[in-house]
């Protein structure tokens, strides 16, 4: 019997397998046949891309040269620009009159004279020991120091005997190292020389050997069809309008209750359960721990260290440089003052100053005062103006005596379906009894037969009455 995989036994689309990671470190040739990817593309054959006929670009340079001067230069004319004057802020007057500082807190509330009371919790007593305080902790009564004998140093006793010789004392490096001679490493890096060819250079490529070149035809332009108006009137009569008439009938009425004031002449009571419960008690201040004062020591200070008891000097000459002195080389032939510089160059007697060279502005400046004058203002002219007409109708309710038919297509045509459950929904679909399932993830069911229904069939039903 073929088996069924969720996937398979889905009708809506919506159930898919819960695909396991480890599949993919599976060694075997088996693909996951049953995808959501599989189902809704199939394979095509293979297309190559299209051919594109866009035109290569090659651009255009005019040889002509370009003119520096545009309209703004050309037409513009400065004039004198005056600051715009400020807007001046109205004083400030204050109103005529008394603020009466009456509140409503003021006129509803009335005093009324409250008693202190008693607090009700009793007064706290602190009973002070009258024996006296025994000092000594746990730790100094029952612990005991050990008698621990010193341990004896491993250490040799050698005397340090200075050498006899100046800095005659060697390193264990200087023990240790042997001195040999360097060799020279053998490099195995190629020669850096380029490599000339003899043959001459071909300048041929296969886009110059394979290249045709092809004639692009002109490109179809479509002319723009003209708009013709309609000749017939506008009509803004609606579906809504037409269908729709509105029906007579009486403002509805709020259900809302009506506002009463609810008052009350009875005193207002300042007693709350908070006063009533916790009263308040009195508190003793916290006694403070005063610090002891600090106590100099009388005796001297022994500043001897261990550098100062056990330090040996010793009498260490100056070091002598090897390096002779070097002796400024004094010459009795007195200095020349003359240089290569002074002896060729000569500065000229220059008496006349060469001027700027500018060039000519293009643009003359008018000297005139602006005249004002605008080709908005120079050439408009103005005409009456002339109201449109408004298409609107008016706003008038459409009502009609007939009344409203409540019958639609959607009452007359829609045929109500039965609801059909998908039987991936289940754990266990219906029909179906759980096989196995594989490590990919897909679980595979296979259909109850009649033999089966027949051994799971129980023998007796009970019956509720």
């Amino acid at each position: 019997m073929k088996r069924l995989c969720v996937c398979e036994i889905c009708d809506c689309g919506r159930h898919r397998c819960t695909h396991q990671p480890t599949a993919l470190f599976r060694k075997g040739s088996e693909k996951c046949v049953v995808s959501e990817y599989v189902e809704k593309y199939p394979t095509y054959e293979n297309c190559p891309p299209p051919k594109s006929l866009k035109p290569r670009h090659e651009g255009r340079n005019e040889r002509g040269r370009m003119e520096g001067t545009t309209t703004f230069r050309s037409d513009f004319i400065p004039y004198e620009v005056t600051r715009r004057p400020g807007k001046q802020q109205a004083e400030y007057q204050p109103n005529p009159g008394q603020i009466d500082l009456g509140t409503t807190y003021k006129q509803d509330f009335n005093t009324y004279q409250i008693q202190p009371q008693a607090p009700l919790r009793p007064r706290e007593r602190v009973r002070a020991p009258g024996g006296k305080l025994d000092t000594v902790p746990t730790y100094k009564e029952d612990f005991r120091p050990w008698e621990i004998p010193r341990r004896e140093l491993a250490k040799l006793d050698t005397v340090y005997r200075p050498p006899s010789a100046k800095f005659g004392n060697a390193t264990t490096f200087q023990d240790d190292f042997i001195a040999r001679g360097t060799a020279l490493r053998e490099s195995f890096k190629p020669p850096n020389v380029a490599k000339v060819s003899e043959s001459p250079f071909e300048g041929v490529t296969s886009n110059q050997l394979s290249y045709v070149p092809h004639p692009v035809e002109p490109r179809f332009a479509k002319s723009p069809e003209e708009y013709k108006p309609s000749a017939q009137p506008f009509q803004d009569l609606t579906t809504h309008r037409r269908d729709f008439q509105g029906l007579p009938g009486p403002m509805p009425k709020s259900f809302r209750p009506e506002r009463v004031n609810l008052s009350s002449d009875a005193p207002f009571q300042s007693s709350t359960e908070f006063r009533e419960r916790f009263q308040q008690w009195p508190v003793s201040l916290p006694q403070l721990h005063k610090s002891m004062e600090y106590v100099s020591p009388s005796a001297d200070m022994d500043l001897s260290t261990t550098t100062g008891t056990t330090f040996i000097k010793h009498e260490v000459h100056p070091f002598v440089s090897s390096k002779p002195f070097s002796r400024p080389a004094r010459s009795s032939v007195p200095f020349q003052a003359n240089t290569t510089m002074k002896e060729d160059f000569k500065p000229w007697l220059s008496s006349r100053r060469l001027e700027v060279v500018r060039k000519p502005e293009e643009i003359r400046r008018s000297s005139g005062k602006m005249e004002d004058l605008t080709t908005f203002k120079a050439h408009f002219v103005q005409h009456p103006l002339q109201p449109s007409v408004s298409c609107k109708p008016p706003a008038a309710p459409m009502r009609a005596q007939a009344p409203l038919e409540e019958s639609t297509m959607y009452r007359a045509e829609f045929t109500p379906k039965k609801i059909r459950v998908c039987p991936a929904t289940f754990e266990t679909p219906p029909g179906f009894v759980f096989q196995d399932a594989d490590e990919r993830g897909h679980k595979f069911f296979r259909r109850v037969s009649d033999h089966d229904l027949q051994v799971q069939a129980p023998h007796a039903v009970a019956v509720m009455s």
